[in-house]
């Protein structure tokens, strides 16, 4: 997979956990961001998610330019994001 995958979390989000464990168990590579620490990851968070600061949040980057905005995916979610 050619894309960049960056993983919205904070502290104690069990949903978090679940598919950070899926990620890993696929060999999938991702960047997490704690939107506790980064104000502006927060507001991106807020910008895709109604207003809320809903995590998971993922960002999806593909090599062709494309991105996509995923809220409390699931990994098949992710896995299409990235696919295309």
């Amino acid at each position: 997979m050619s894309a960049e995958i960056t993983v919205y979390w904070r502290p104690g989000c069990v949903y978090c956990m679940k598919l950070w464990v899926k990620l890993r168990l696929t060999g999938t590579r991702y960047r997490p961001v704690n939107i506790w620490r980064d104000p502006g990851a927060a507001a991106y968070v807020r910008g895709v998610a109604q207003g809320n600061e809903t995590v998971p949040t993922v960002r999806v980057r593909r090599a062709d330019g494309a991105e996509h905005a995923l809220v409390n995916p699931t990994l098949a979610e992710v896995r299409r994001a990235v696919s295309g």
